[in-house]
């Protein structure tokens, strides 16, 4: 079956919900979004794990259209988020747009078609003028490769993928990882487990958690006074748009930062080795910044271990760390993040001239304009893609920026009389090259650490370098000079 329509959107989370959105407000309607869930969420779909929440404040992660005026707290946990985009998609009538249980295997351009054929699991292929991808790099699970872990006798699973069914009580348990979803679970596991082995092996820095429940009174100024989210929504981005200065070469912000961070762990640690186990030794904003106010007191119970020898060996029923030491455990929990650099490796994506998308960006790096174009994939476009996530900011900002983009590329097309716009190489090469001189001064190069930001030749394909409404600056209307545009196919 073959399946024809003006644009195809991959996925549902906010960069696929976004899009939708806006391809409706610009009175498109001949579009598809493809989902390979039953439910639409993404990322706030997936991740169920005890204490899933966000670690930006909930006013400023969500759309500036759909503004929510009954958050609950400051920091919402996962339910919140997911019922917000459930609203979301409801309000804006998404879900007659939306193909649930259709999983995109590969893509194909059609050079004299100018058409996008995209398959998918099921058989059916659907052709589409744009191909709009909104995967983001967060959700394909980590699994390390530990030596012996097909032989455990016992649970295994990832904190993205919860075994709700699995009970923890008075188990003996492992986690592996202490990245931001570790923090949030190994909390509210802690109490109920027999005993609980952190393997750690390098040490997040951690500041405070201002999470506060929002005051009635709040919600009725933001549900009734025209403008009073905007504004609080508009003090916290410059709040937290002001924290970009230390990740771009500031050095003696972040070490104002530090030591806030290091008040807050030794306030909960009182141990002197413990407290050393959990003191970085790199420079903040090297590796992604935490953010919690019960992590390290349920690290001091005294049915927690903090290991940091790291996985030597996993036997039948234990773990053996790099020193020697075994340790007996019932079920293992991997809290190892995802693959984000090359969360991309399995696309199969076909542009011009044959060309394959993951085999290019193995072999040369990953090279993108803004994150949102490819040279030589002409109508493909990416949300949330390479080096536009954030560290400092909230990502639905620079979704939006994207989603308006790519309608207003969209529309310059058909103004043109156009039928495609593939990226120049040259535009490209200008963008790669100056967004890499900038991250190379930053704290991600220069801190010390060796994080998932980077890619295997220690390249930051992962964060934008700066300020987020210089951002909105490059993507508020597309440059003509960026792209060729390929006419349109006679006919007759």
């Amino acid at each position: 079956m073959t399946r024809q329509f003006h644009t195809i959107v991959v996925g549902t989370g906010f960069s696929g919900l976004g899009m939708a959105i806006e391809l409706r407000r610009a009175g498109r309607e001949d579009f598809v979004v493809l989902e390979k869930a039953d439910d639409i969420g993404g990322t706030w779909r997936d991740n169920t794990y005890p204490g899933c929440a966000c670690d930006i404040q909930s006013h400023m992660y969500s759309f500036s259209f759909a503004q929510n005026p009954d958050w609950s707290r400051s920091y919402s946990a996962q339910p919140e988020i997911w019922r917000y985009l459930r609203r979301v998609t409801d309000e804006y009538d998404l879900r007659r747009h939306i193909h649930f249980g259709v999983e995109m295997t590969g893509a194909r351009w059609d050079e004299d078609e100018h058409r996008w054929h995209v398959t998918t699991a099921g058989g059916t292929e659907y052709v589409g003028r744009y191909l709009v991808a909104g995967i983001g790099g967060l959700h394909i699970p980590r699994v390390p490769r530990l030596p012996g872990l097909e032989d455990f006798a016992g649970t295994v699973f990832h904190s993205a993928r919860w075994d709700h069914e699995y009970s923890l009580a008075g188990k003996r348990v492992a986690v592996v990882g202490t990245g931001a979803s570790a923090v949030q679970f190994v909390p509210r596991i802690a109490p109920e487990v027999a005993k609980l082995a952190v393997f750690q092996r390098t040490p997040p820095w951690i500041m405070p958690k201002a999470d506060v429940a929002i005051p009635e009174w709040a919600k009725r100024v933001f549900r009734g006074v025209p403008g009073a989210q905007r504004l609080y929504r508009s003090l916290l981005y410059w709040m937290l748009e002001a924290r970009a200065i230390g990740f771009n070469g500031r050095p003696g912000l972040m070490r104002l930062a530090q030591r806030i961070a290091l008040a807050h762990l030794r306030r909960a640690v009182a141990d002197p080795e413990l407290r050393r186990k959990l003191t970085p030794d790199y420079v903040m904003g090297c590796k992604r910044v935490l953010i919690a106010n019960d992590f390290y007191p349920a690290l001091t119970r005294p049915n927690v271990e903090v290991v940091t020898d790291g996985v030597a060996e996993v036997r039948e029923n234990s773990i053996v760390d790099s020193a020697g030491v075994e340790h007996e455990v019932d079920a293992i929990i991997l809290g190892t993040g995802f693959h984000v650099t090359d969360a991309f490796d399995y696309l199969d994506i076909t542009g011009t001239g044959g060309r394959d998308l993951a085999k290019q960006w193995r072999a040369s790096g990953i090279q993108t304009h803004l994150g949102i174009t490819v040279a030589g994939y002409p109508n493909l476009f990416f949300l949330l893609g390479p080096n536009t996530a954030l560290g400092h900011n909230s990502v639905v900002f620079m979704i939006e920026s994207q989603i308006r983009y790519v309608a207003k590329a969209m529309a310059m097309a058909d103004e043109a009389g156009a039928e495609a716009l593939d990226t120049k190489e040259s535009a490209q090469a200008r963008f790669q090259s100056g967004i890499q001189r900038r991250l190379v001064e930053g704290v991600w190069t220069q801190g010390g650490c060796r994080s998932w930001y980077l890619d295997s030749q220690g390249v930051n394909r992962t964060i934008w370098p700066g300020f987020t409404w210089r951002y909105w600056l490059d993507t508020r209307d597309p440059d003509p000079e960026t792209f060729t545009l390929l006419p349109r196919r006679a006919t007759g």
